[in-house]
Parts: C-alpha cells; sequence; structure tokens
C-alpha cells in the first residue's frame, strides 16, 4: 500500500503550519511591498540597504550550511552497504516504505553522552539524517528503527523542502506560534516512526528512552507507568513549560503516540509502510 502523509500528519501540525504560512507570507509581502515602496518615493539607497540585508542574511545561511556539510563528512561517520549496514538498511527500508525517492545519507557522530537524532538538509537538495552515538549505545535494534522512522518523517512530511520553510520562516519570530508548530511536527514524525518500526512497544519505550537514557535500564521499562506520569504533570506550571518548548514533553508524546495507535486499530484508516522482513 502506498503511504499516505495526509492520514497521519498531526492534526496541530495542520492547524499551526497554515497559520504560519499565513503569518510568513504575509511578513513577507509587508517587507516586499516596503522595498518596492521606498523605490518608487525615490528613496534608492533604503531600498538598497534592505536589499542588502536580505543578501547578506542568505549569504550567512548559504556558507553557515556549507560549513556544516564540510565538518559533517570530515568529523562523521557515514552510514552506507560498508559501513554500518545494518543501520545503512534500515534507513534504506525505512525511506523505501515511505515513498521517498531520494534516500538521505545517514552519519553517525560522537556526541558525547548526549542521545539525539537529526533530519536536515544542507547545501543542494541532498537529504540527510545524524544519529548519536549515545542513542545507538543505549537503543536496541527495533527503537533505533523507531528514530530513523521519525527522522525520515521530516523528510517525507516536508518540513524541510523549500519553498515552504522559507514561506514559514518569518512566523518563527511570533511568540510561541513557531514553538506550536515545532510540536505539532514531532508529533507527527513520532506517528511515522512508529509505522516503520511496525512495533508499538518498541516506539513508545524509544521516546520513553530519550527521558531514561539508561542502557542498563532499557529492558526494565514500563512504558504503561511512564505514560501515566503524564496526569501527574501540574496545570499552570506545565502549560508554561509547554508552551515554551519546541517538544513535547516525553510523557505526552508517548500518551499521544498510544491513543493515535488505538484509534487507527479501532477504524482501520491508514495504511502502514510495508517494510521488508530483516534478514535472520
Amino acid at each position: 500500500m502506498n503511504f499516505e502523509i495526509s492520514a497521519v500528519r498531526h492534526p496541530k501540525e495542520k492547524l499551526y503550519g497554515s497559520i504560519m504560512l499565513v503569518v510568513g507570507t504575509l511578513i513577507w509581502a509587508v517587507l516586499l511591498g516596503a522595498i518596492a515602496f521606498t523605490l518608487l518615493s525615490g528613496s534608492v539607497w533604503h531600498a538598497l540597504l534592505l536589499l542588502f540585508y536580505f543578501g547578506a542574511f542568505w549569504l550567512f545561511s548559504y556558507w553557515a550550511r556549507a560549513l556544516t556539510r564540510a565538518y559533517m563528512i570530515g568529523h562523521f561517520v557515514m552510514v552506507g552497504p560498508d559501513q554500518f549496514p545494518h543501520l545503512h538498511r534500515m534507513v534504506e527500508e525505512g525511506a523505501r516504505a515511505l515513498g521517498l525517492r531520494e534516500i538521505p545519507t545517514t552519519f553517525v557522530y560522537n556526541s558525547s553522552g548526549v542521545m539525539n537524532a537529526m533530519a536536515l538538509r544542507l547545501v543542494g537538495r541532498q537529504r540527510y539524517i545524524w544519529l548519536t552515538s549515545a542513542l545507538l549505545d543505549a537503543d536496541t535494534d527495533e527503537q533505533v528503527r523507531f528514530v530513523i522512522g521519525h527522522e525520515l518523517g521530516h523528510h517525507v512530511a516536508g518540513h524541510l523542502d523549500e519553498p515552504w520553510s522559507y514561506l514559514r520562516f518569518p512566523g518563527h519570530f511570533i511568540p510561541f506560534l513557531g514553538a506550536a508548530y515545532s510540536r505539532g511536527r514531532e508529533l507527527t514524525c513520532d506517528r511515522i516512526g512508529a509505522l516503520v518500526a511496525r512495533d508499538l512497544r518498541a516506539s513508545r519505550s524509544a521516546l520513553q528512552m530519550l527521558a531514561c537514557g539508561s542502557a542498563r535500564l532499557n529492558a526494565q521499562m514500563n512504558a504503561d507507568a511512564f505514560q501515566k506520569q503524564e496526569q501527574m504533570v501540574p496545570g499552570i506550571a506545565g502549560f508554561l513549560v509547554h508552551i515554551f518548548s519546541h517538544y513535547p514533553r516525553h510523557t505526552r508524546r508517548v500518551e499521544a503516540l498510544t491513543q493515535w495507535s488505538q484509534s487507527q486499530r479501532s477504524i482501520g484508516t491508514v495504511s502502514r509502510p510495508s517494510v521488508a522482513p530483516q534478514p535472520a
């Protein structure tokens, strides 16, 4: 069955993504209108100054991405058929299951104990995934498959695609709006990660591992007990922490993924991507 992103995109991402697009487009329109107005009013130097700022911002962004790419290639370990082939196979199968035409190039790097993963695009149209050494040390293969699926989700959901990311960019400067949109995107990608992993237990425990981080305690984790902590989060203080964060709290992510998975079992609306079986 073909994977349909619209069927798994979280409602909050749809809502805040639409608001970001409208707000961002309006802000860009105002800025371009200001440049046009200054030109028509004869203030050429003011218009040139605004264009200079635009150009300087773009150039800084370009070189920052170019330098990051250079650093990545020289300091990280690139995953491939001859380098960590089991990780390469996970990325390849997940990307194909989600219908990505281009399989992201994956790198592993020494994170000095920080558990994380990242999807990104740098110079050009190449897609990348970063996996930290601490995450790979602590997670099982089933949990890693969820993490890879989550990062692939950012790519398949278009979170890094142009021109939409550029159009939405000014919306990040609106208080709380950018953070809300970011949280919605993470909830969408948790769903995609679970579909790629095809293992709800491993998916929930992979999210719990972000809070725990202990390889020794991995097999002993109880995701149900962890999910119950969500009901213990203080109302006002929890809300304040929530609205300033670009990521949903871990307990909320486990709860949201559990609820969504249960709803899909009951109504059967989502096509699960077909992932090739792992060799013995």
